[in-house]
C-alpha cells in the first residue's frame, strides 16, 4: 500500500477539504485528488464523499481511518529504529490552524537548527498511545479529563491558557459589542459540529455550557468553510473559537471575533511527553513555552474544574495575577 496515498488520506480526513490537505502536505490539490484516486481504487471503496466546501468521510472510511493511522504510526516507528538521536523532534499539534501549531511555529523560528515534525492526531487516546509507544515525543492537549488522569510515565506542563471568543457575522444581535459575558450567550445559537464525543474539547465546552446555562449545537458535517459562511450570512448562528485560532475567509464575511470576560473562559493547552522517551529536543521545547507563557487575560478567568488543581466543583474562577 502506497504510505503516501495513506497519508494524504489521514490529512484530508483531519481538514475535511482537499485544499487545505495539499496546503497542509505542500502538494497541489490535483497531486491530493490523485492519491486519494489511487488509494480508493486499491481497496476498492469510496473513502470520501466530495462536495463543494469539503469531503466528508463515508462508512468505510471511518472503517479505515484508525488503521490508516496506525500504518503511519508503524511506518515512523520503523524509520526511528534505525535513526537513534537523528530524528527530528516530532510533536502533535492537534490542527494545523490551532494554537498548539502558532506555539510551535515560534519554538522553530527561535531554534531553527532543531529538526522539528509536526503532526495531528485526533483526540488525546491517540496521542497517549503514540507518546508511549514512542511514535511522537510531545502533545499539545487538555488532558486533564473528568475521571480520566493521566497514565503512569506520561507527564504534562501548562503551557498556554487560550482566551475563548465568539465569532458572529456582522447581523448578530451581539456583534457590536466589544465584548461580551458568557452568560449572556444563553438564549443565543452557539453552534459548534467540530465536538465529537469523547475528546478534550468536547469535556471543556460541555463544562463551559453546564457552568454558564449555554446550549451548544453540535449537529452537522464539521467544514470549516460552511460554518463561517452560515455565520457570515446568517443574524442567528454563532461559534466560539480560541483567542489564536487561524482562520482564511474572504474579506467580504466582516466576521466579529468578540472576546468573552467578567470570567473570560480560557482554554487550558498542555504539553504532554512521555518520561521514557526523552528526545533530545524536548528540554529545549519546554524551556521555549516555559520562558515565552502568555499571561491570563485581565480580570477574572475560567476554566473545568477538572482543569484547576483544588478548584470548586462548580468550576474554577482565577482572578488575574498582578
Amino acid at each position: 500500500m502506497d504510505l503516501k496515498a495513506v497519508r494524504t488520506f489521514v490529512t484530508v480526513a483531519d481538514s475535511g477539504q482537499f485544499q487545505e490537505a495539499a496546503a497542509v502536505l505542500a502538494v497541489t490539490q490535483q497531486a491530493v485528488s490523485k492519491r486519494i484516486a489511487a488509494l480508493e481504487r486499491e481497496l476498492g471503496v469510496r473513502l470520501f464523499t466530495r462536495a463543494a466546501r469539503g469531503a466528508a468521510l463515508t462508512v468505510d472510511g471511518q472503517a479505515f481511518l484508525p488503521h490508516a493511522r496506525e500504518l503511519l504510526l508503524a511506518e515512523e516507528r520503523a524509520a526511528a529504529s534505525v535513526r537513534p538521536g537523528r530524528r527530528a523532534l516530532r510533536v502533535d499539534v492537534i490542527g494545523a490552524r490551532l494554537a498548539p501549531a502558532e506555539l510551535l511555529r515560534g519554538f522553530h523560528e527561535a531554534h531553527p537548527d532543531i529538526g522539528l515534525d509536526v503532526v495531528t492526531l485526533f483526540d488525546v487516546d491517540s496521542a497517549l498511545v503514540a507518546l508511549r509507544s514512542g511514535a511522537i515525543d510531545a502533545s499539545f492537549r487538555a488532558v486533564a479529563m473528568p475521571g480520566r488522569p493521566l497514565p503512569r510515565g506520561v507527564e504534562a506542563a501548562r503551557v498556554y491558557d487560550e482566551p475563548i471568543q465568539l465569532l458572529t457575522g456582522p447581523g448578530h444581535a451581539l456583534a457590536g459589542l466589544s465584548s461580551v459575558r458568557p452568560g449572556e450567550l444563553a438564549g443565543h445559537r452557539i453552534w459548534m459540529p467540530g465536538i465529537v464525543d469523547g475528546t478534550e474539547w468536547a469535556a471543556y465546552y460541555a463544562s463551559l455550557a453546564a457552568e454558564f446555562g449555554l446550549t451548544i449545537d453540535s449537529a452537522g458535517p464539521n467544514f470549516t468553510g460552511a460554518v463561517l459562511d452560515a455565520i457570515a450570512g446568517s443574524a442567528a448562528p454563532a461559534t466560539l473559537v480560541g483567542e489564536r485560532t487561524r482562520l482564511t475567509r474572504p474579506a467580504e464575511h466582516d466576521l466579529r471575533r468578540i472576546p468573552l470576560r467578567d470570567p473570560a473562559p480560557v482554554y487550558p493547552h498542555s504539553l504532554v511527553w512521555a518520561a521514557a522517551h526523552p528526545h533530545p529536543g524536548l528540554a529545549a521545547l519546554r524551556a521555549h513555552l516555559a520562558a515565552r507563557r502568555p499571561g491570563r487575560p485581565r480580570g477574572r478567568t475560567w476554566t473545568p474544574a477538572w482543569a484547576e488543581p483544588g478548584a470548586s466543583v462548580h468550576g474554577g474562577f482565577t482572578p488575574a495575577p498582578g
